[in-house]
Parts: structure tokens; C-alpha cells; sequence
């Protein structure tokens, strides 16, 4: 018999838990930790133990994301048109939104089960019946009404997309949404200059640019007491960047690097670049079996361009994962199209996604559509 147990925070989970998911560095309780620590204060967590006959067969996480309006679209230079439509969709999913998944990282680290223990189907079944549990506890609780339900993160190859009984069922819209970014590793690049000898000649030139506009800039890689005693400097780069995305439903608190450190030592990365010992940018890294996964990133704007420090740090990312053999380096959404410049490749995600209202479910999609969350671009080709 399947049953289900919610759990309230990381102390509650089982031991067999991070034996299950040794696999994804997200569902680990180091990471759930570290998260929990330093969350963004919009976003609550929840932990579902999906059991058969007492064994743990599937895990769950489950976000609740509390949408503020002003939060969610940047001052950017759109259209009436669009600005009308984004208004509309602000306002559709202002409120309390519970996802199955990660808001605060790209690609699916949500869900996990055991196929030769439990099908796809009962698994979806047990997470709908979690999440109706949860919707009632944060009414009655914390008096919020959930507005809207999200399954994050899903490529094409999922094989979730065959369950469109349940979907349909509970009435959760398919959604194309922008791709993530991967660049797998070849196997020639035993070094980082094979990787540069790929390039064709227009881009191995402009890797040259690149580090020649460096110029005085040093990259050298931050230890915990580093990252605590900059923690203020590392957040105001942070925001430099984040405040010019033009769509985000989060905010990091300052002590959220020092807390992934603090939790995740040698598998969380933050790497400072330093002009007269002047700290004007950083990357960090997850490092995440034999998938290095890009995490947030920071600079100060009077030096991004004249130092091209983000075209560096793609090209310095690329460099740690071929030095230390991973296999892949997912460098998430966002900036595709100079991300595909040094080698990534686009992979498709789609989520699923249903407002409680079913008048506004029932144009939901539409509304996503006419926002257009997937920008058009030019994909580079760099090794053709």
C-alpha cells in the first residue's frame, strides 16, 4: 500500500533519504540545509517521503513561493502591449504559489522515485494527495490561500510527459518555458586547450579578446572565511545582476553563499576575480556528481564590459569542469545566446502549471504565451 509522510524541514527526514538520492546534490540534506538556512524569505520548504509498505520508494520537494508583484518584473523598456500582458499575469499569479520542484536552480530537482517500486502514475498520485494536505495546513496555519500549483523542470526525454492522464486529470497546463543550457564535454578535451583549439577561428579569436581584455583582472578561488568577510560585497554583485533581470520571483539573502559553503564544503565553489585586491566579480559552482552545475554569479558593472568579466567566467566554468572530468557543465537559463558562444547547447524544459481559479486556469496558458517567457535568439555555433 502507498502512503505519503510531509516533513517540515531537513531535521525531520529519514536517514535512508540521502542514500536514495546520493545521485542529485539538490535533494541532499547538506543542501536542504544550507537552503534553509539562507532561503530566500519568500520561499518555505516542504519534504514528501513517498512509502511502500513502510519502504521509502519516492521523495518529493515542494516549495511554497509567496509571488510579490513588484518583485516579479524588473524596471525594463517593453511594449504597451506587453506591459499590458504583464500586468494581467502579475496579477494571475500574485499570491501563494506551492511548486514541486526548485525555484532557486534550473532543471528538475524535485521529483525522484523508484521505478521498480512504484509507477510514475501512483507516485504523480501521492504528490497530489501531499499537496492537498499542504494547501489546507498553510490555510489553517497561515491563513494563506494557495493560488496556483507548478511542476518545475522537465526536458522533452522525461518521461513524466507520458502520464498526461494525470495532468489532464487535474487540469495542470503543459508549458514551454526557456531552455537550459548544457555544454557536454568531449572527449578530446583532455585539457583546456583542446577545448580552445575546437573553436572554429572566429571564436577562438574572440576567446583571445576576451582574455586579453582580463587585463589586470585575477580569478582565484574564495575559502569560508573569504566568503564571510565579503559577504556583503559578494550580495552587492548579486544584485547588480539580479536587479537587471527582467523577470525573478526571489531575492537571495545576503548569507546565502557562506551558508552553501558552510554545508556543501568542496562541492560549492565561489570563485572572486580581484583588480588591485578590489573584488569585482564572482561565479560559484555546484559540484554535483559528474554534472557541474552553474549556480549565481556577480559583478560590478563599470568592469563587466571593458574586462568582459561574464564571457570569462563562461569560459573559466568550462575550464574547471574539463580539468576536473565532468562530464557536462549546465549552465542554466538566461544570456542563451552568449552561453551558446562558448559551446552550450539549449535542451528544451517545459513545466506544468494550474491557477486554483479555474476561470483564470483556463486561460493561464494563453497568458503565458502572450508574455513570451521564451525570448528569441540566435543559437552559435563555435565548433562548426
Amino acid at each position: 500500500m502507498n502512503t505519503y509522510h510531509i516533513y517540515f524541514s531537513y531535521k525531520e527526514l529519514p536517514e535512508i533519504w540521502d542514500r536514495m538520492v546520493a545521485h542529485d546534490i539538490f535533494l541532499q540534506c547538506s543542501y536542504l540545509k544550507a537552503l534553509e538556512n539562507a532561503s530566500p524569505n519568500n520561499i518555505q520548504w516542504f519534504y514528501v517521503g513517498i512509502f511502500n509498505d513502510n519502504e521509502l520508494v519516492g521523495v518529493a520537494i515542494i516549495q511554497r513561493v509567496q509571488l510579490y508583484l513588484k518583485d516579479m518584473f524588473r524596471e525594463t523598456k517593453v511594449s504597451c502591449f506587453r506591459e499590458f500582458f504583464r500586468n494581467i499575469i502579475s496579477k494571475v499569479l500574485k499570491g501563494n504559489m506551492l511548486v514541486v520542484g526548485n525555484l532557486t536552480h534550473t532543471g528538475q530537482h524535485g521529483v525522484f522515485f523508484l521505478k521498480n517500486k512504484i509507477t510514475p502514475t501512483d507516485y504523480l498520485s501521492m504528490v497530489c494527495e501531499s499537496i492537498e494536505e499542504l494547501k489546507k495546513h498553510i490555510k489553517q496555519n497561515q491563513q494563506k490561500t494557495i493560488r496556483a500549483i507548478m511542476f518545475k523542470d522537465y526536458y522533452e526525454e522525461d518521461l513524466i510527459h507520458n502520464e498526461t492522464d494525470f495532468f489532464n486529470k487535474n487540469q495542470l497546463h503543459k508549458v514551454t518555458v526557456q531552455p537550459n543550457m548544457v555544454m557536454p564535454i568531449k572527449p578530446n578535451w583532455t585539457s583546456n586547450e583542446n577545448y580552445i583549439k575546437d573553436f572554429n577561428k572566429k571564436y577562438r579569436d574572440r576567446y583571445k579578446r576576451a582574455k586579453k581584455k582580463l587585463g589586470n583582472v585575477v580569478c582565484s578561488e574564495l575559502d569560508i572565511n573569504t566568503i564571510k568577510s565579503q559577504s556583503e560585497k559578494l550580495y552587492n554583485l548579486y544584485l547588480n545582476v539580479s536587479n537587471n533581470a527582467k523577470f525573478n520571483t526571489f531575492f537571495l539573502p545576503e548569507n546565502h553563499f557562506y551558508s552553501l559553503k558552510l554545508q556543501l564544503n568542496d562541492d560549492f565553489k565561489v570563485f572572486g576575480y580581484f583588480l588591485e585586491d578590489e573584488l569585482v566579480g564572482f561565479y560559484t559552482l555546484l559540484l554535483n556528481g559528474k554534472h557541474l552545475e552553474t549556480y549565481f554569479l556577480g559583478y560590478d558593472e563599470k568592469h563587466q564590459y571593458s574586462n568582459q568579466l561574464y564571457l570569462n567566467m563562461l569560459y573559466d566554468m568550462a575550464k574547471f569542469a574539463i580539468g576536473n572530468k565532468f562530464e557536462n557543465v549546465v549552465y542554466a537559463r538566461t544570456a542563451m545566446e552568449i552561453k551558446s558562444s562558448v559551446g552550450a547547447i539549449p535542451k528544451p524544459m517545459e513545466i506544468y502549471v494550474k491557477h486554483t481559479n479555474s476561470f483564470l486556469n483556463s486561460i493561464l496558458k494563453q497568458l503565458f504565451k502572450l508574455m513570451d517567457p521564451t525570448q528569441k535568439w540566435e543559437q552559435r555555433h563555435p565548433f562548426e
